[in-house]
């Protein structure tokens, strides 16, 4: 007759079997794939973007990971391999050229924001409903650079429109995109600049002085979001694409100043 294992020595066993099929079980879990994006948004967009991020969050449980700059800052880090799942840049440019450089998922680019540019003044009064203040002596002038920030090109856009470009051009002062033009403005460090109307529009107005740049002046800023291919397939990504085209999410986008498409 062949030996049994006693009872005591089965039942010990068994019990650092399920111990260890427990601790297996739960460092899977840990280790699963979560509900999480990593998202590269244009500066201008940050506070939009924060409003829409804790509406899908609280409507999906997901997790956003964000970061905001400059849209020629993200191209260059995409092109290097930046773990960035959607990009949602500040022009049309650069998401149809990573586009044809096969970088994205196709046909998913879309246009999801039309900016508006504004000369605005942290301080009231400053700046004129005609933009004459530019005419003036004011010593700073703050706008992002041209090659990085569409917003930028835009200003430069604006001022060469209105044959001004060079007699300001001494008196620039250019942030490595939007929100550090606006930065320099908010702390006087330039009496005025351009910036997004999106970043000075509040529920009572307009903070400051400001002068709505005319849109003839400047190329339209058609801002479009894409699925890039390190997304394909993550359904978190997918879903957070299909939001930002809802009428919940364009109700936000166009309360922070921006115009429909």
């Amino acid at each position: 007759m062949k030996n049994r294992m006693p009872a005591s020595k089965t039942i010990k066993w068994l019990s650092m079997g399920i111990a260890l099929l427990t601790l297996f079980s739960i460092n899977a879990f840990a280790q699963s794939p979560t509900k999480t994006v990593s998202i590269a948004v244009a500066a201008n967009f940050t506070p939009a973007m924060k409003e829409i991020q804790k509406k899908f969050e609280t409507a999906t449980s997901a997790t956003l990971v964000i970061s905001y700059g400059s849209s020629g800052k993200f191209y260059t880090q995409i092109k290097n391999g930046a773990p960035f799942e959607i990009f949602l840049s500040a022009d049309v440019e650069r998401p149809e050229k990573l586009e044809g450089e096969k970088e994205t998922v196709a046909g998913t680019r879309f246009t999801y924001a039309v900016g508006q540019l504004v000369l605005w003044s942290a301080t009231p009064g400053l700046v004129d409903d005609k933009g004459d203040v530019l005419k003036g002596d004011f010593k700073k002038l703050s706008i992002a650079d041209p090659k990085a920030a569409p917003y930028g090109a835009a200003a430069q856009e604006a001022l060469q429109s209105l044959k001004m470009w060079d007699k300001v051009s001494e008196r620039l002062v250019q942030g490595v995109d939007i929100a550090q033009a606006h930065q320099f403005v908010a702390s006087g460090a330039a009496e005025l600049g351009f910036v997004a109307l999106s970043q000075v529009k509040t529920k009572d107005g307009i903070a400051g002085s400001a002068w709505m740049v005319p849109a003839n002046l400047y190329k339209p800023i058609s801002q479009q979001a894409v699925l890039l291919n390190k997304g394909k397939d993550n359904p978190t990504a997918k879903a957070f694409l299909e939001y930002l085209k809802s009428k919940e999410a364009r109700g936000i986008i166009e309360g922070f100043g921006y115009k429909p498409e």
